[in-house]
């Protein structure tokens, strides 16, 4: 045998595996959208981009002041707080006003949504009042909602460093400005005079539903640190990191509130009582990030999801009954197939920091997005795209009920694995075609220094010492981790896998983005988004498509009812400005076209890390023609369970619920 020939022999091992892993790339790589086809796909969407007015006057600052512990990752301590959220906040009908949380400045601003009525009033940062206020607190996320049923939008504001506060609208108010609201405490008793007593929460997520299904909506406030002195930067410890990297239990108590009490009027009033323990230990103390409810299996409870950071997710199974909250958790299955256990509901380690519900198939069952850490030569785990795979409501309850999970994770076929380190998603129809798109903000922290490998070594240190943050590396100001990852946009293309076609759509700005608010502001029936960047200016997309679909948005408020001999709800008072009425939070809505095509929705009462959807439902229904058939699905105010049929043609409607459905 030749000498060439012996080096050919012995290398032949090594030969046969370089083309076994050759083919077996090629055989499982996932295919990719060519240019023409994303070209094709972005011909139905089209967005323009405008600035965000935001009230001038505060001292900005870059990055926060922290628990001298905290010094040497301040930065990381400071990426989070930035916010958005959609309503109609002055009752003109639409959805043109924001509540934005700026870190920069540490206030909380509302501002009209930058369009041809947005002089209607002069942006302004909601005030206080007397209520006790100081630099080691910082508000993270807003959530509007009628929290006294009074038929006016209020906000409710959940901080780092106190308990949240809820800023009730007066209905003396003529104008909308700071003191069109009055600041009162979500949790009693945490004020003594001037001076806060009360614990140190640390909210990073918050949804409102009703979770007791008694007729009226509940708040849920998730927690991130562990209470204590975390924004003091004249303390030196008091505080800890997470325990574990995958399975850290430590962090802040979830709290949920029942509505007990409201009252209207120029001085408003509201009443929640604290329900504490109503959630396992592992599940209420992990590092929440966000949180989304829906009724998922038809029985009119919503159920409860909260994407942790360090640890799995939680879903949780509502059995609640009115007057006391009950929930069990649900989990995945473990099966022989190769499903990893970090890929299935209830049992991932990854690090959840958004969450929504959509139909992402067209099957008429929820579907959920959650983000996660997905960053190549970084951190590469991979979003979660649970598909619903029961056949019907009946499986999907038959399965909760056991404690069992009907999702499982399709986001590598789908397109949905990656993306960069995710943040809020919102799963939306843009276009109108009956087909939703997946938006999802990414990014962590910008800066000069890439601190990705030191990360890396975090990730791989031993459980033992993560808890402790001088053991954390250096990630301060200048650092960079991911800080020019952008917003993703990600389209179906005819295949049925997702594009993110951010790029063709102008919509991949390399900043670092966290909240995603929609809402159709003008009323041109397509949907408007808005974006909160984290130390950067917030942006407002206007949707100018060209061709979209026939549509439903539909505005779901409750019957009007009386307070303390006041006018109906929904009416104002003299003088005062037009209130929008109570959104009937958790009303479910199935629309069928005429080619039998079934488009489903809900009144969202907040879901998500820090964007928050306006309370319309929006419906893309394709080319269909005629009028639709609409199943309507609510809880009435006395807690009674209600479901109609109506035929509604295309456009805007505003419903009225009550023990039936009224268009007014």
């Amino acid at each position: 045998m030749t000498t060439s020939l012996r080096f050919l022999y012995r290398q032949l091992p090594g030969v046969i595996a370089l083309a076994l892993m050759v083919s077996v790339f090629f055989a499982v790589r996932l295919p990719s959208a060519s240019r023409a086809e994303k070209d094709d796909l972005a011909k139905r969407y089209a967005f323009e981009p405008h600035s965000i007015a935001l009230p001038g006057g505060y001292t900005q600052q870059s990055i926060r002041k922290v628990n001298k512990a905290y010094k040497h990752i301040d930065a990381w301590i400071s990426s989070v707080g930035s916010a958005v959220a959609m309503n109609d906040l002055d009752g003109d009908g639409l959805p043109n006003d924001l509540c934005i949380t700026d870190p920069r400045i540490d206030q909380v601003v509302v501002t009209p949504v930058p369009n041809a009525k947005g002089d209607r009033y002069k942006p302004f940062a909601l005030s206080a009042g007397s209520l006790p206020m100081n630099d080691l607190m910082a508000p993270m996320g807003c959530v509007p909602g009628d929290f006294n049923e009074d038929g006016r939008m209020d906000l409710l504001v959940y901080m780092w460093g106190r308990t949240p506060i809820v800023h009730l609208a007066r209905s003396d108010a003529k104008a909308l400005d700071a003191s069109a609201y009055q600041a009162t405490e979500l949790v009693p008793g945490v004020a003594s005079g001037s001076r806060y007593i009360g614990p140190q929460w640390h909210s990073n997520a918050a949804t409102v539903a009703d979770f007791d299904g008694d007729g009226h909506a509940d708040i849920f406030i998730a927690n991130y640190f562990p209470h204590s002195p975390v924004l003091d930067p004249a303390a030196d410890g008091g505080v800890s990191m997470n325990r574990s990297m995958s399975h850290a239990y430590n962090g802040g108590e979830d709290y949920l509130f029942r509505w007990t009490a409201g009252t209207g009027g120029a001085r408003p009033t509201i009443a929640f009582q604290r329900h504490d323990d109503v959630l396992p230990k592992k599940v209420s103390k992990g590092w929440a990030l966000a949180a989304a409810s829906n009724d998922l299996d038809g029985d009119q409870l919503p159920e409860l999801y909260v994407a942790h950071d360090f640890g799995p997710d939680r879903l949780l199974y509502n059995r609640s009954v009115p007057g006391r909250f009950q929930f069990s958790v649900v989990e995945g299955k473990r099966r022989p197939a190769l499903v990893p256990k970090s890929k299935q509901v209830g049992t991932d380690s990854f690090k959840g920091m958004g969450v929504d519900f959509g139909d992402l198939n067209g099957d008429g069952l929820y579907d959920m997005f959650v983000s996660n850490i997905t960053t190549s030569f970084g951190l590469e785990e991979s979003h979660f795209a649970f598909v619903n795979a029961a056949k019907n409501q009946n499986v999907v309850r038959a399965r909760l009920n056991a404690g069992e999970s009907t999702w499982e994770d399709r986001s590598a076929p789908l397109g949905l694995a990656w993306s960069g380190w995710g943040w809020d998603a919102k799963i939306a129809d843009f276009d109108n075609s009956g087909t939703p798109v997946v938006a999802q903000a990414t990014g962590f922290i910008k800066g000069e220094v890439n601190r990705w490998p030191q990360l890396q070594e975090l990730a791989a240190s031993n459980d033992g010492v993560l808890e402790h943050p001088m053991w954390w590396p250096n990630v301060t100001a200048g650092d960079d981790i991911g800080g020019s990852q952008r917003l993703h946009f990600f389209v179906k293309g005819e295949d049925g896998r997702f594009v993110n076609l951010a790029h063709e759509l102008g919509l991949a700005v390399p900043v670092p983005t966290r909240g995603i608010a929609t809402g159709d502001a003008d009323g041109d029936g397509r949907l408007d988004f808005a974006v909160a960047r984290q130390w950067e200016d917030p942006v407002f997309y206007s949707n100018v498509s060209p061709s979209p679909g026939s549509h439903l948005n539909l505005r779901l408020i409750h019957a009007g009812q009386k307070h303390d001999g006041q006018k109906d709800a929904d009416e104002p008072a003299d003088g005062g400005m037009p209130a929008p009425g109570s959104p009937v939070v958790g009303a479910q809505v199935t629309a069928t076209t005429a080619d039998g095509r079934k488009v489903i929705g809900q009144v969202d009462g907040g879901s998500g890390h820090s964007g928050k959807r306006s309370h319309e439902i929006h419906l893309g229904l394709g080319e269909t023609e005629g009028p639709v058939t609409v199943m309507l699905c609510w809880r009435d105010r006395t807690g009674q369970p209600r479901e109609q049929h109506i035929q509604l043609t295309a456009g805007t409607h505003t419903l009225v619920l009550g023990t039936e459905a009224t268009e007014r």
